[in-house]
């Protein structure tokens, strides 16, 4: 690890509710996992919110010289309409609608998601876990706990959180009302049991089914995380991470098996992290709410993804984020002048192997210290800021030093181009040759002194989206309405 690298990494520990030193389980290793996406849908932005924070999580590991194995799940099965034990299987649900298979279903929107992964400049895990793909595991997990942790009820197996100590402790639930989202089955022992193994009912047929010695059905939603978790990272290893939704019944439930695996108080996870929800007033956040908004939203108004990204870091993650239009556009221009910036120093020089110049190495500290605080990236973003602001320094080694920045916040600076950032709006009516033809006949009337004639193009131009911006080499852009 570098001089400017050494900063503690504190993280904060949902399951303790403080920061605590990270240790890993392993020297010089960092195991972390990650619950995905059930695709049944479209990813929304709030959604995609919890992937960028695993993802700079992942990245500030890297950093800090851990070798990292990260695993990300998806799935495709199980995960019902309720976060607990109510409604249908939310695959199946949109299978009955769509009149397309579960199986098909599941490869379109997994193929979606990952599109906007690399849109968002998040890395590839170490493996992407497919749930349907570990139906077996899963099977044998739940022989492994069943006779002392679980019980048979007419629609498949439950678990009892009573067999283990101090369930609920992630989430507090008699502070946090988390048993009150907890739907009840006719049978269950107790209030927050949960769903093993999801029974097929008699007469029915589901498109992802398996036998099992609880009869044929599919497994619930909770049994994934714990077994592709210890399958990949093993019994005991560093980070869990996932949506504050999830802290209240999902990640309690992946505890409690994961205890009754282990005959231990062992949660699995070292450190259990949360990122805060994203929240839109308008509410169109939710899936439920029929119209939500996604990342190819964003895109089809003319904004780059990576604009997103930045009013994320912009946040601390454990922070609530309010999505408007007016702050991603903020975030767009921020953006823009960080890109030009650095394309200009690009136009000079190239990236030095390694800066070495003091001041530099003192912001490069700085911001390594911000990182190491439980992943305060909007402090680490002013740092940022002052390494761009920086004068009388070797162009090569600020180059260096924003590129080193860079690897933790993962926004693309020495690669991006401003015109990159020139995103069509799915509503323009133009062309962008058609624009460089106008802009080349509205030079020549200039030129010309046939002011009247360049106005008009401006005018219908402006018009149609786009702004001109004389005298700057890019010459215009897409104008990106909030209406």
């Amino acid at each position: 690890m570098t001089e400017s690298r050494s900063a503690p990494l504190t993280l904060f520990n949902s399951l303790t509710r403080q920061p605590e030193e990270f240790r890993p389980v392993h020297p010089g290793e960092a195991r972390v996992y990650t619950c995905g996406p059930t695709v049944y849908n479209y990813q929304h932005i709030g959604n995609m919110r919890a992937y960028i924070f695993a993802d700079t999580l992942g990245r500030a590991l890297s950093w800090k010289g851990y070798d990292l194995t990260h695993i990300i799940n998806i799935t495709d099965v199980g995960h019902l309409t309720s976060d607990a034990d109510a409604g249908d299987d939310k695959m199946e649900k949109a299978a009955s609608e769509t009149g397309k298979s579960a199986w098909d279903i599941a490869k379109f929107y997994t193929e979606a998601y990952w599109r906007d992964i690399e849109r968002l400049n998040i890395r590839q895990p170490a493996k992407w876990s497919i749930a349907t793909e570990h139906v077996e595991a899963m099977i044998d997990f739940a022989k492994s706990i069943a006779d002392k942790h679980c019980y048979e009820l007419e629609s498949g197996l439950y678990f009892d959180t009573s067999t283990v100590p101090d369930y609920g402790r992630l989430a507090r639930a008699a502070t946090d009302e988390g048993e009150s989202r907890i739907d009840p089955v006719e049978g269950k022992r107790h209030t927050t049991d949960f769903a093993i193994w999801r029974k097929t009912p008699d007469g029915e047929t589901r498109q992802m089914e398996w036998d099992s010695p609880w009869g044929r059905g599919a497994p619930g939603w909770h049994l994934e995380c714990s077994v592709m978790s210890k399958m990949y990272l093993g019994e005991t290893f560093d980070i869990h991470t996932g949506g504050i939704d999830h802290r209240e019944i999902h990640h309690p439930n992946e505890i409690a098996q994961n205890q009754a695996h282990s005959c231990s108080a062992d949660t699995g996870a070292n450190i259990w992290m949360h990122n805060n929800f994203l929240v839109d007033r308008g509410g169109k956040m939710s899936k439920s709410a029929g119209e939500f908004l996604t990342l190819q939203l964003l895109v089809d108004r003319g904004v780059h993804p990576l604009a997103y990204r930045l009013m994320c870091l912009q946040a601390h993650y454990r922070s609530e984020l309010e999505f408007s239009w007016e702050n991603l556009l903020a975030a767009l221009t921020r953006l823009k002048r960080m890109v030009i910036a650095v394309e200009q120093l690009r136009a000079q020089a190239e990236p030095a192997e390694r800066c070495t110049h003091p001041r530099l190495r003192e912001m490069l500290a700085a911001f390594d210290t911000a990182i190491s605080d439980d992943l305060n990236t909007p402090k680490a973003l002013t740092h940022l800021d002052e390494m761009l602001a920086q004068k009388k320094t070797d162009r090569g080694e600020k180059l260096a030093a924003i590129g080193e920045a860079d690897v933790v916040l993962g926004l693309d600076l020495l690669t991006l181009d401003r015109s990159d950032l020139r995103v069509r709006p799915v509503s323009a009516e133009i062309a962008e040759d058609e624009i460089e033809r106008q802009l080349d006949l509205r030079a020549e009337a200039k030129a010309n002194k046939d002011f009247p004639a360049a106005d008009a193009i401006r005018n219908e131009l402006s018009e149609k989206g786009v702004e001109i911006m004389d005298g700057d080499p890019l010459r215009w852009e897409w104008r990106i309405d909030l209406s």
